[in-house]
């Protein structure tokens, strides 16, 4: 009974707890706080904590991690084989197919795991925890998505162009979200001019990540979901 009583206040949490890091990186924006890249930091540990315990409070079986795992594995290991081409990651592709197959919580989870795993190849710092709240988030919104049907049309085919666009789409949140961490954090003074040089030098990468991702869904969805499937209809991964 306390588990679930546990479980269910988490799980009422999980839309605010995603929410609070761009709301929090407002506020700084808006109060000019002090040494705001600390306590931006503070704050998506926390929401990544949170997500973490309230996954491990529906006690998952081994058979409805696994999946999961494979998933963020491989993302892993894609983003550590293509190192030598900045931004050109299949990262937020894998996050998304998982999150329309396996549902958002596990997007999310595939995403922020894959971040941090594949840190141990690149370097963990502090950038790490705000790399796994961005993929995260990509892949949270992916299950959201196809949940609410974007990426099906009424025959059961894929909706081609609406995945490709979200996949694009997807770079610019990625790049959002690092970036506005950046800014605020660490272009000090903070000026428009500033801020805007910011943006402006890390646009080409964020349109190149999204243009990336479009390119791995385009070949990866239809295949990879189709098998992984099988696999929730088989052993009942989702209700």
């Amino acid at each position: 009974m306390r588990a679930r009583l546990c479980r269910g206040f988490l799980d009422a949490l999980e839309v605010p707890l995603l929410l609070a890091v761009p709301l929090v990186m407002t506020a700084m924006l808006l109060l000019g706080v002090p040494n705001a890249a600390g306590f931006m930091l503070l704050v998506v540990a926390l929401v990544l904590l949170l997500f973490f315990a309230g996954y491990e409070a529906g006690r998952p079986a081994l058979r409805q991690i696994m999946p999961t795992l494979v998933l963020a594995s491989i993302a892993a290991a894609g983003r550590i084989l293509f190192a030598s081409v900045p931004d050109l990651k299949p990262v937020s592709a894998i996050a998304i197919i998982a999150g329309a197959t396996l549902g958002r919580r596990n997007g999310f989870m595939v995403g922020a795991l894959a971040a941090l795993t594949s840190n141990f190849f690149f370097g963990q710092g502090m950038w790490t925890p705000w790399q796994m709240y961005a993929w995260g988030l990509v892949g949270y919104l992916g299950g959201v998505l196809a949940d609410a049907g974007a990426f099906a049309r009424r025959d059961g085919s894929v909706h081609l162009s609406a995945l490709l666009v979200f996949g694009s789409a997807s770079g610019l949140i990625f790049g959002a979200i690092i970036n506005a961490y950046d800014i605020i954090g660490f272009v000090q003074p903070l000026t428009a001019a500033g801020a805007v040089a910011r943006l402006a030098s890390a646009l080409p990468f964020d349109v190149l990540h999204g243009v990336a991702t479009s390119a791995f869904l385009a070949v990866l969805y239809v295949p990879w979901t189709r098998r992984i499937a099988r696999v929730v209809r088989k052993y009942g991964l989702r209700s």
